[in-house]
């Protein structure tokens, strides 16, 4: 029985941090179990990395975005495991989507574990380290934004755009990194308020992910891919679809498309969503759903005293 009025939405890159999880891990026999199919399927000990590792390993997208996946996974599995029921719809930002994916039953989780893997490697690759950078932009008009980017972009500096359209006035830029920078320092001369440096390795969602595109449908091809038994509202488009092949075909869009995440909390809420639950680590989603839109209650289950509030303050709503 699916909860009603109720989202899940999975994290993106940016919410990784050496340490997280750990009370989790002690609490959830399934956050253990999670973790263990994960190392397996990659072939080294992943919780052994999150828990001891440097945090530069763990920016490196390659290695960012199968550990967010599985977090993200193993807490779905917890919330389950302690009774908790599926939600009417799910989301995830970026990276997310796989994990809503797989916790939607779309996805198996090794393929996709082994899939992101890639994914990130792909996305590395088609910008040298150094040479791509993003930045949240706070406090100017999306349209503002926009327009600044398309100034900057195919000057000597490089391409740059606006990729994550995050909430009203938080919009993240990605491009060449010299690029970026000037547009950063356009932005600060319109009224920015803050242009901050993000914790990624590649300039994701921008045009110079799309070699990476072509390299992650080819190794997508091989994944099955079912229709979804929870609704999953897609970065693209901000719709959701139940064919295989078209959530495929989306799948690889989202690396080179800007990531319309105000546009999925909207689509959300449309349908009748009054409460969200975070379902990965930190709590960066909960704070942007809040400036879609305030009428939206956040939960978040990265401890175990969240995931324990949740099930209390949502149970009925089924």
């Amino acid at each position: 029985m699916a909860l009603a009025h109720t989202a899940f939405v999975f994290p993106g890159q940016g919410s990784q941090k050496v340490g997280m999880l750990a009370a989790a891990y002690e609490a959830y026999a399934a956050v253990r179990d999670t973790f263990s199919a994960a190392s397996e399927a990659l072939g080294y000990d992943m919780w052994d990395l999150i828990q001891n590792g440097e945090q530069e390993a763990l920016n490196l997208t390659a290695t960012t975005q199968p550990v967010l996946l599985t977090s993200s996974v193993a807490l779905w599995r917890a919330w389950q495991e302690q009774g908790g029921d599926s939600p009417l719809v799910m989301a995830g930002h970026s990276l997310g989507e796989f994990s809503a994916l797989v916790c939607a039953g779309a996805l198996d989780f090794a393929d996709a574990v082994r899939l992101v893997r890639q994914r990130g490697e792909f996305m590395q690759t088609a910008v040298p380290v150094g040479e791509g950078a993003m930045a949240a932009i706070i406090g100017v008009d999306d349209q503002v934004i926009v327009d600044i980017c398309a100034g900057v972009a195919g000057g000597s500096a490089g391409e740059v755009a606006a990729v994550n359209f995050n909430s009203p006035g938080q919009v993240v830029i990605a491009g060449h990194t010299g690029a970026v920078d000037a547009a950063i320092a356009a932005l600060k001369d319109a009224g920015a308020k803050r242009a901050m440096p993000l914790p990624v390795s590649a300039p994701f969602h921008t045009v110079l992910m799309r070699p990476a595109g072509e390299r992650l449908a080819e190794a997508m091809a091989t994944v099955a891919i079912n229709s979804p038994a929870i609704p999953v509202i897609h970065n693209v488009h901000c719709q959701a679809e139940s064919d295989p092949e078209r959530i495929r075909e989306l799948l690889v869009q989202q690396i080179y498309s800007p990531v319309q995440w105000t546009g999925c909390v909207q689509a959300m809420v449309e349908r009748g969503v009054s409460d969200v639950v975070e379902c990965g680590p930190g709590k960066v989603l909960g704070g942007l759903n809040r400036r879609i839109d305030k009428s939206l209650s956040s939960h978040s289950l990265e401890e175990p005293e969240g995931l324990q509030e949740a099930l209390s303050a949502l149970a009925g709503a089924a």
